[in-house]
Order: C-alpha cells, then sequence, then structure tokens
C-alpha cells in the first residue's frame, strides 16, 4: 500500500515568498528552503522583514491570489490521484495554503498555522511537529504504507531519503550535485512515470 508524499512550494505551485518579494520590491525575501536549511532561522528572519516594512497577512494574501499553480500541476495531482493516496507535505501555513489548494481541486495537505495579531501582523508560526515532512513519513509507515516522495528542497531532503522510493523535482543544481544518488526530474510526466515505476 502506497502513498506518495509531495512537497508543494516548488513542485505544485511557485514559491510563495519570491513571488512575495517581487510584488513587495523586497528583494531579501526571495529566500527559500532552496538557500536556507534552517527553517525556523529562516521564518523568523522573514518575520523581522515583514515588521520593519509594516507588512502583514493581508499583503501576502493579495499577492497568492493571483499565483496559479505551475503549468501542468493540476492534471498532473489528477493523474496521480487516480492511482494513489497522494499527500502534500509543506512547511507553509494553512493561510496561505488554502487559496492554493482550491486551485488544485483540494488534495490533503498537512502544513503549519500562522500566529496572526488582530491588526494583521504576523507575529509568529506554529510548526506541526519537529521535521514535520520527515515525521509524517516515518508515521505513516508506522501505519503499514510504503511511501514515495519528491520535494525541490533542503527540507524535503529527509522524507525523499527515508522512503521507499524519492524523487529531487525541478530542485537547484547544487541540490542535485550534492544528491547523485537521488533520480532528479524537470518534468511531470517523467515523475509521474517515475512513481508509477516505483510501485509496480
Amino acid at each position: 500500500m502506497y502513498i506518495t508524499c509531495l512537497d508543494m512550494e516548488g513542485v505544485l505551485v511557485p514559491e510563495i515568498w519570491i513571488a512575495f518579494a517581487e510584488a513587495s520590491g523586497i528583494p531579501e525575501l526571495r529566500r527559500t528552503t532552496r538557500d536556507e536549511p534552517d527553517y525556523d532561522k529562516l521564518m523568523h528572519w522573514r518575520l523581522g522583514i515583514l515588521k520593519e516594512h509594516g507588512l502583514g497577512l493581508k499583503e501576502i494574501q493579495a499577492t497568492i491570489a493571483k499565483i496559479d499553480p505551475l503549468p501542468g500541476a493540476k492534471e498532473f495531482l489528477d493523474e496521480l490521484r487516480s492511482f494513489t493516496q497522494v499527500i502534500i507535505l509543506s512547511d507553509t501555513f494553512e493561510q496561505f495554503a488554502m487559496p492554493l489548494m482550491k486551485k488544485l481541486d483540494y488534495p490533503t495537505i498537512f502544513c503549519n498555522t500562522l500566529e496572526v495579531a488582530p491588526s494583521g501582523e504576523i507575529t509568529g508560526f506554529q510548526m506541526r511537529c519537529e521535521q514535520s515532512k520527515l515525521t509524517t513519513v516515518k508515521a505513516l509507515q508506522s501505519i503499514g504504507y510504503d511511501t514515495i516522495a519528491a520535494g525541490d528542497s533542503y527540507n524535503d531532503l529527509g522524507m525523499i531519503q527515508a522512503s521507499k522510493a524519492g524523487f529531487l523535482f525541478k530542485s537547484t543544481e547544487k541540490i542535485k550535485a550534492d544528491h547523485p544518488e537521488l533520480p532528479a526530474y524537470e518534468e511531470f510526466s517523467d515523475l509521474l512515470n517515475a512513481i508509477k515505476e516505483a510501485m509496480d
């Protein structure tokens, strides 16, 4: 019995923080988990920049409303869900993810939540659990599932390496070079075929 676990940003939808960096004109916010392996450090740094510029949840959600899934992502997900269970494991937040999940016909997503003041200022965040992607994959395995995982960033490596089959998808040259043992794909059709083969 298989469950496929996918990262969200960079795999199914564009990177939210990069889109917001462009919309807000704050280039520092382009930094993502592709650049910074320590997610806690990255998020505290981001919240500091938002506070400095007086930006909150409303402004980020306005950018998210204009983001569409990557070309082919919905079709890929529809076909994948026709033959295997799929869970999206993301370090994003419910307040960011829900509008994007609507555009993908509401696949199951496990993510985190933001702490937001009445003023709209993002004051903090609550992670679902430590090393959420790896922890979730191990939990699924503990109840009898074989996992297949795909992602693009440092914070995806744990779940990819712990799964029966794991793939890099639309990753960086550095991550691909550091992990030559992991098959790497750029096209949804190739990833779909790799997942099918892993299940045979």
